[in-house]
């Protein structure tokens, strides 16, 4: 099954070749150029801030305060580049955060925060696209099936998160673990004393930490809005005029449409297929679209890169090195 990623990737890459060479390459570089050194402010600003705010989502993810910010921040930043370029559908990212904080915090509460941040990302994701949904019935979106598309989404992504929730506080992880143990598998049966703390730890935020648990879906659903400041920067950078709603309504369709492809290597050729459709939709024009697509590409780029420098240069430590 190694090859299905790479596989995934080609077909992506194939797709966003194919809307350029669709859609004009000569007027998509024309609006790129409309960019020109502002560029630099997309990679800088506001996904710093991003950054920022999800890496307090992430701190409010464990039930104490144990590990540094800016130890979280690096670990976050090499988390997400590994999950944006391995052929893992975004969960090696997770172990490469989990593994990084060993010395740092438990293994138990390490795995147990990625966990709970993971939910709690994507609970503000959701939310954030129902607010975009909300909001495109007041544009040229309402009567468009890409809005209905939305809405079915917000609706099963709802029921899978309440579903994920629910068999988090069940034990999942050391039933499994003694299941494969049945089936003959040593290394999980080696695994499941620490499964099951990771079990414990799960249904004891859940239960005991509501409130750090709604401040770390609020710090997400924060860097959610802040992805449609970029949004709204960008397109002022190419010259259009949108107003806040529509760019929350971009942000949050792309945002829906990554989650929807997520098993793409950073959805390659998917968003910016969806892209096309919303600014399609909204009489934006596609060679528009796809500046703002590549434009974005650009500043992911940037920080995949940070990451890997990050990954290189952080190392986890001995527990009796680590930072109370």
């Amino acid at each position: 099954m190694r090859w299905w990623r790479p596989a995934l990737l080609a077909l992506g890459l194939g797709l966003l070749t194919l809307l350029i060479v669709e859609n004009d390459p000569e007027a998509i570089l024309a609006e790129m150029g409309r960019i020109s050194w502002r560029l630099a402010i997309v990679v800088c600003f506001p996904h710093s801030l991003v950054v920022l705010f999800d890496t307090l989502g992430w701190r409010f993810a464990f039930a104490r305060d144990v590990v540094p910010f800016r130890t979280l921040t690096v670990t976050r930043l090499a988390g997400e580049a590994f999950n944006a370029i391995t052929p893992t559908a975004t969960i090696g990212g997770e172990a490469v955060k989990a593994w990084l904080l060993r010395g740092h915090a438990a293994f138990d509460e390490a795995v147990a925060s990625v966990i709970v941040a993971k939910t709690s990302i994507t609970i503000a994701q959701a939310l954030f696209l129902l607010v975009g949904v909300a909001l495109a019935s007041w544009t040229a979106l309402s009567a468009t099936p890409l809005l209905e598309a939305m809405g079915w989404l917000f609706v099963v992504e709802a029921v899978a998160l309440a579903s994920f929730v629910f068999v988090q506080t069940r034990g999942v992880f050391g039933r499994g673990a003694a299941a494969l143990g049945r089936l003959g598998v040593p290394p999980a049966l080696l695994a499941e004393a620490s499964l099951e703390r990771v079990d414990a730890a799960l249904a004891h935020f859940y239960r005991g930490e509501r409130r750090r648990f709604a401040l770390s879906i609020a710090c997400h659903f924060v860097a959610w809005l802040l992805g449609a400041v970029e949004t709204y920067l960008i397109l002022r950078f190419l010259g259009v005029e949108v107003s806040w709603v529509t760019a929350t309504v971009i942000e949050a369709i792309g945002a829906a449409v990554r989650l929807a492809t997520f098993v793409i290597p950073a959805s390659v050729g998917a968003v910016e297929g969806g892209f096309v459709a919303t600014f399609g939709a909204l009489g934006l024009g596609s060679s528009t679209a796809l500046a703002f697509g590549l434009a974005r590409r650009v500043r992911e780029v940037a920080w995949i890169a940070a990451g890997l420098v990050a990954f290189a240069t952080l190392r986890p430590v001995s527990k009796s090195s680590s930072v109370a």
